[in-house]
């Protein structure tokens, strides 16, 4: 069988167990909702954000342990589908609950986030390994990280340390193929490891700054 996505540098071939470290670093993203959920819970801030935060962490782990483990088209969505999600989230609920923006203004930093992921998406896939779809949440988490840190927020730094963690892990999911021929298993397993620190930092930041919670917390 020849229907498998081969767009990694550490995929032998056809299998189940063909990415395995790719598969397996996915569990840094379950760690990371584990700990997340456990701040939240001390913090007393289980609401229906927190926990939608979470659970796309946990979403995001699952689906791209299905790709990596299957490798093919369908599995391909469960594998990007949860970053968008997780992505539009985050921005979605930082915008409206700790910059404290309306939501008309909210929407529109939603739509030109979504603009420019469309137009980004648009970009050949070999221009940096199909990281470029990624550019667009690096500005806007940068962006937030300093707005973060004029204000003052709790751990005023931490989206900006979020941010560069952020572009370091995109560079090793750029470099993957291009240094297959010396790192045989490649360094797409890194961008797991590093990502799932990432979001960890930014549901962390979330959680810690939230505003206006909902009285019902679950």
């Amino acid at each position: 069988m020849n229907d498998y996505i081969d767009i990694y540098c550490e995929r032998l071939g056809y299998g189940l167990w063909a990415e395995p470290l790719n598969a397996l670093t996915n569990a840094a993203f379950i760690i990371a909702a584990i700990f997340a959920y456990i701040l939240a819970k001390r913090k007393n801030a289980l609401d229906i954000r927190s926990v939608t935060l979470v659970m796309l962490l946990c979403a995001i782990g699952v689906g791209s342990t299905l790709f990596h483990t299957f490798a093919t088209k369908a599995m391909q969505l469960s594998d990007v589908l949860p970053i968008l999600f997780y992505q539009i989230a985050f921005i979605w609920f930082y915008s409206l609950y700790i910059i404290r923006l309306n939501a008309v203004k909210t929407a529109a930093l939603f739509i030109l986030f979504m603009v420019l992921t469309v137009l980004s998406e648009m970009a050949p896939a070999y221009i940096l390994n199909g990281s470029l779809s990624y550019a667009p949440s690096i500005l806007f988490l940068l962006g937030f990280g300093v707005w973060h840190l004029k204000t003052k927020q709790k751990e005023p730094y931490m989206l900006l340390l979020a941010g560069t963690v952020f572009a370091i892990s995109l560079t090793f999911r750029s470099i993957d193929m291009a240094v297959c021929d010396n790192i045989k298993v490649g360094t797409h397993f890194i961008w797991h490891i590093l990502n799932g620190c990432v979001l960890y930092l930014t549901t962390r930041v979330f959680i810690l700054n939230v505003k206006g919670r909902n009285n019902a917390c679950l």
